[in-house]
Parts: C-alpha cells; structure tokens; sequence
C-alpha cells in the first residue's frame, strides 16, 4: 500500500472525528494529514518532509484562524446552535446513567447526553446545559 494512502486514510478518519465533536482542532489535523498525502505522492520516499508539511499545515491553520473563528463567534447576531439546545424536550435513545452516557434524540437530532441520575429508554428530559458535543440532561418530570 502506498504511503499517500495512508495519510488519506488518517486524513478521512480525522474529518469523520471532527463531525462528532465540532471543535475545529481535528478539521485542521485533518487538512495537514491531507498536505502529507500530497507530499507522499510527489514525494513517497520523504517521510520527513511529509510529517513536516503535515504538521506546518495543521499549526498554520490552527494559529492563524482562531482569531478569526473567535471574532465570528463574537460579532453580533451570531447564534450558537448548541445554546437553543439548552431548555428544550428530547426523548431517550439510547439510557443514561450515571457511568454511561446515553443518546437523546431532540427534533430530528441526536445527540449523546450525560445525567446524574439513570434515564431509561422512551423517557422524556430536558437539556440544561451543553458541551462541545455533549448535552447534560435531567428527567422532564423532575422539573416541571
């Protein structure tokens, strides 16, 4: 197997990653692992260069654009999607317990979710705050 391949493959893996967690670090690895396979392929005998460009890429990228991304983040009228999460009904997927986060579904979403307290299957919650990726949920009737 060719060594472009492989830097394709970690690229693709890295990109599939990044839709899970939507913080932007692993898109900027995932665009270096992508220079690397350039590099491999005009050059497959340079591994160096490879891992050099690979990594110059992804630290360009993540130097330069977290100015920007935190400057988007801060104009006005910018909504975060994840903060509309916050008060809003979902049902379980998948249960919640305390060691084991668990899968809501809110809309058309889902999402995975934590809680102190296990949450079956079909029970209805309420989104009280939000990570990254991560809803932190309680039981509906419990409040309200």
């Amino acid at each position: 197997m060719h060594i472009w391949v492989l830097w394709l493959i970690a690229a693709g893996i890295l990109l599939v990653s990044e839709m899970m967690t939507l913080t932007f670090y692993l898109l900027w690895l995932s665009i270096g692992a992508g220079a690397a396979a350039l590099v491999a392929w005009i050059a497959p005998d340079n591994i160096l260069m490879q891992v050099v460009i690979g990594c110059a890429v992804a630290l360009v990228l993540t130097v330069f654009t977290k100015p920007l991304v935190r400057g988007f983040r801060t104009s006005r009228g910018f909504q975060d999607i994840g903060t509309e999460l916050v008060g809003k009904q979902g049902i379980v997927v998948e249960p919640i317990d305390k060691l084991k986060n668990g899968i809501v579904k809110i809309g058309g979403d889902t999402w995975t979710a934590v809680s102190d307290q296990f949450i079956g299957v079909d029970e209805r919650v309420i989104v009280v705050k939000r990570g990254n990726a991560i809803l932190e949920v309680e039981r509906w009737e419990d409040t309200h």
